[in-house]
């Protein structure tokens, strides 16, 4: 496969999906060959197992059976969409990847963050991001935004308490320390502006 695949990571209103749509722009003006996808879902089957996995109804969902609906969603997003458009040289912008499952599942819902890796490797294969951004926010801060943003959709993982996202934010402080030579992180709670072009410089050095 001869495309980059970069994924955006951060807790709950970390500004993610806002900036991959603004350095999409930046990088298209630039002329290269970009598409934007998103996790879990991004194609129709993967969309379908979202909307199972963050109905706010469906509050007695065990945390395996989480782990394992994230996993197969992810599996089949590949499949269909992110390995074809490597495949054809393509970089390839995902907001959310694998490391969302170790934060989430593997650490805050204490699966344990090997046990996740495992049936996430079956997943995906072999196919890892070439580099991953973490924006970096406090969980006080991302709640907050999430409270003043009226356009957001509200998932089950909102409904959680204040110590779940602080769990989240602690899972992918080890997994910035685990996996250093592909995680670079961004301070998230500047203006936007400025992450925006943080993010352009960081992934600009990579496809230098």
């Amino acid at each position: 496969m001869s495309g980059i695949f970069i994924t955006f990571e951060g807790p709950e209103g970390a500004g993610k999906s806002t900036i991959l749509s603004m350095v999409e722009k930046e990088l298209l003006s630039m002329n290269y060959k970009i598409l934007t996808t998103r996790e879990p879902g991004g194609i129709s089957i993967s969309e379908q197992i979202r909307s199972v996995i963050l109905d706010t109804q469906n509050t007695e969902m065990d945390s395996r059976t989480e782990a394992l609906l994230y996993a197969a969603a992810r599996r089949q997003h590949l499949a269909e969409k992110v390995i074809p458009a490597l495949t054809e040289g393509k970089i390839v912008l995902c907001d959310r990847f694998i490391d969302s499952s170790l934060a989430y599942q593997g650490y805050a819902r204490g699966l344990g963050i090997d046990e996740v890796l495992s049936i996430n490797e079956f997943a995906i294969n072999g196919v890892m991001p070439d580099l991953t951004i973490f924006f970096d926010v406090s969980p006080q801060v991302g709640l907050e935004r999430i409270t003043q943003n009226q356009t957001r959709e509200i998932n089950r993982l909102d409904l959680e308490n204040i110590n779940f996202h602080e769990r989240v934010y602690e899972g992918y402080q080890i997994l910035i320390k685990r996996f250093a030579d592909r995680i670079s992180v961004i301070d998230a709670e500047c203006e936007i502006e400025k992450v925006t072009s943080q993010v352009l410089e960081t992934i600009l050095k990579k496809l230098n």
